[in-house]
């Protein structure tokens, strides 16, 4: 800028890359307009000049002289300050961020549009596809000369299959949590895998109460059991296994064809896993026709139906207030952790969601009610877990009856009886107009069927397996039973002849009259901790359990007081818990042994090797590991870990609850969809709908 004497130019200037020395880089000059002012050359031709001069910053470079600006000289290197306030610095970052997050989502968006174009399939061409003879037309057999499916109509889609179905045969009953993780486990290759199940999916059973009441959808819950079955190289069958002929070892099963009869065959089987499951257990109780059981997934729907249709009648302007405070009791007969849930899922789509779309009356007249026949709910669980599920109930007016029976179920109430302060039974009437039946379990017509037919099988609840979780009576390593169709025996003292016996043929002595020493004593115990896993906890302290035991002070045991002893621990051993902890880890451990049994079966078959126990000689007895338990009580969760060890609290401990399901969810498709139902109950609430 050029004007009278005593004004000043300043050009801002960047030296060229060669001139890196220490009077590069040039930031600002200052020219005295005197010496040129007093030059020849015009203003026109001097802004020209300028400008010129400007444009190219050798011209200003000390080591690069003009006659017409040697007047110039360097005042500073310090760069100008840049005017960008904190407002300014902010949108430009605001709006980078925002186009980098846009240009981010919609490649996304186009990735995943790419992908799904993929998905289309618009190929209609189909090759011959070869199958067996045997598996349109198979021949019959067995004690009810039925068709027999030695050959499936899959079993020469490929390669892989034409070699697998000269393989051993292994046929899984049920689709539960003990098949599931058996597939799993299994080694594909080893076995031709036949599942049969009368239902088609997998179902994650501990958060099957969330979807009663509408918090979880029930596809979130389930899996397509296919999609397992193909990881094992198996096949699956939807229909119902009815009997099992162990003798000729088949499996006779039924299933409704298109013109709704029945048809039967046999599928015949090398080794049989049994894991049916079980049926809710009645005790004896009459009229549950008017009762709903939470079983499997149409219960489930049958129970949120059935809830949703009572909240609509309630709001009749012809149903009376009796009728409505009827309809609006909601009773839970059993205070373990499928009631306790239920009742507290309940309860919270009553308080949270119920409002919003029903008339407030509802809310004032609802009742939630839970019966339970022990001292405290969660009985199984550590006491002060127990109190504070009640304590949380009470808070959230969820009445807890204790020391409670049911009687019987009517349509409209329930008959129970209960002790009062004086420890007299009285019975009350409830009026209800919805009942959970929630009570054990017991066992399911195809178990009741086996067990008929083996004398030695006496348990009314469960088939009885030993430790390798062999079906007892069964033939030796063919029939298996895992989950809650089975329990493990834990028959120590019934086992001691055979100690015994082992060690008096070992001395050549009577197993009746023969003595043991301590040394002899530790012996046995190793014997026993093997073949029990379960009694390794009572066989800690040897030296006290002998000295205890022997009342003669004789330094030894005879028959009678080491008898005595194993009688003690037999009490003190108690039935595995009927819970999906227990069966995934039993068909973990039988995928594990029956991997070992392949594997050492060419070396069987070369030694000729086809008899005596296979099981122990090639893998340990199966060993229960409880892990803990946990149950929700309404925006609250409590933990049980065993000894002593335990958890509780409110929002945090639900979230540990949910993130512990959620890693035991059975795939990431589950997974994706259990994220989106709890985000979608946070911002939408839950749907108040029948389907």
């Amino acid at each position: 800028m050029i004007s009278d004497g005593s004004t000043k130019l300043v050009a801002r200037l960047r030296s060229p890359p060669i001139l890196a020395r220490p009077y590069a880089p040039i930031q600002a000059v200052r020219v005295s307009t005197q010496r040129l002012s007093s030059s020849t050359h015009s203003p026109r031709t001097l802004r020209r000049r300028l400008r010129l001069t400007s444009g190219d910053p050798t011209s200003l470079h000390p080591f690069y002289p003009s006659t017409s600006l040697r007047s110039i000289r360097f005042i500073s290197t310090t760069p100008f300050s840049q005017n960008r306030g904190p407002i300014f610095r902010f949108v430009y970052r605001f709006f980078a961020y925002a186009g980098g997050f846009i240009l981010i989502s919609g490649g996304l968006v186009v990735a995943f549009f790419l992908y799904d174009a993929s998905t289309y399939r618009e190929d209609l061409s189909y090759t011959d596809v070869p199958v067996s003879e045997h598996a349109l037309e198979p021949r019959r057999g067995g004690p009810k000369n039925l068709p027999i499916a030695e050959v499936l109509v899959d079993d020469d889609d490929c390669e892989e299959n034409s070699r697998l179905k000269h393989k051993p045969k292994l046929v899984i009953l049920g689709s539960g949590w003990g098949s599931v993780s058996l597939l799993k486990t299994l080694n594909p290759g080893e076995y031709h895998v036949t599942v049969i199940s009368p239902v088609n999916y997998f179902l994650f059973t501990p958060m099957l109460p969330s979807a009663t009441v509408g918090t979880l959808e029930l596809r979130s819950l389930v899996e397509p059991i296919r999609r397992i079955v193909q990881r094992a190289r198996g096949h699956f069958l939807k229909a119902e296994a009815v009997d099992v002929e162990l003798s000729e070892k088949l499996v006779e099963v039924t299933q409704t064809n298109a013109r709704g009869g029945i048809d039967r065959f046999y599928v015949p089987y090398d080794k049989l896993v049994l894991g049916v499951g079980a049926t809710t257990n009645p005790h004896g109780v009459k009229g549950l026709e008017h009762c709903h059981f939470l079983k499997d997934i149409e219960d489930a729907r049958l129970i949120r139906n059935k809830v949703m249709q009572n909240l609509e009648q309630a709001c009749i302007p012809t149903t009376s207030d009796k009728e409505r405070r009827r309809l609006l009791s909601f009773v839970v007969s059993g205070g373990g952790p499928t009631g306790v849930e239920f009742a507290a899922e309940l309860f919270d789509m009553l308080n949270e969601d119920l409002g919003r779309s029903f008339p407030k009356i509802l809310r004032n007249e609802i009742s939630v009610h839970v019966i339970q026949s022990r001292g405290h709910i969660l009985n199984t669980y550590d006491e002060a877990l127990s109190r504070y599920a009640e304590a949380r109930f009470e808070h959230d007016q969820v009445e807890v009856l204790t020391n409670s029976r049911v009687k019987e179920v009517q349509e409209d109430k329930i008959l129970f009886t209960q002790k009062d302060e004086n420890g007299e039974t009285v019975t009350k009437e409830l009026p209800m107009g919805f009942c959970l039946w929630s009570t054990g379990v017991s066992q399911i017509d195809l178990c009741k069927r086996i067990a008929d037919k083996i004398d030695i099988q006496t348990n009314k609840h469960a088939l009885e397996t030993d430790t390798h979780l062999r079906l007892t009576g069964a033939p030796l390593g063919s029939v298996y039973a895992i989950g809650d169709c089975s329990t493990v025996q834990n028959n120590v003292a019934d086992n001691l002849v055979h100690f015994l016996r082992t060690l008096a043929w070992e001395k050549g002595k009577d197993p009746e009259q023969m003595k043991i020493t301590f040394p002899e004593w530790r012996h046995v115990a190793l014997r026993v901790k093997k073949r029990f896993p379960q009694a390794a906890d009572h066989l800690r302290r040897l030296d006290k359990l002998f000295e205890q035991y022997d009342k003669d002070k004789s330094g030894t045991l005879d028959f009678g007081e080491l008898h005595e002893l194993l009688l003690q621990i037999d009490s003190k051993l108690t039935s595995l818990p009927a819970t999906a902890q227990r069966a995934h880890q039993q068909g973990q451990y039988l995928g594990r042994k029956l991997n070992k049994l392949a594997q050492a079966a060419p070396g069987m078959v070369a030694n000729e090797v086809d008899y005596g126990d296979l099981d122990d000689a090639v893998y340990k007895p199966f060993e229960y590991h409880y892990l803990g338990s946990l149950a929700y009580i309404g925006n609250s969760a409590v933990f049980d870990f065993g000894n002593g060890l335990s958890f509780s609290g409110g929002l945090l401990a639900v979230y540990v609850w949910r993130s512990i399901y959620f890693a035991q969810s059975v795939s990431f498709r589950t997974r994706v969809l259990l994220a989106m139902d709890w985000s979608k109950r946070a911002i939408f609430g839950r749907d108040m709908m029948n389907y």
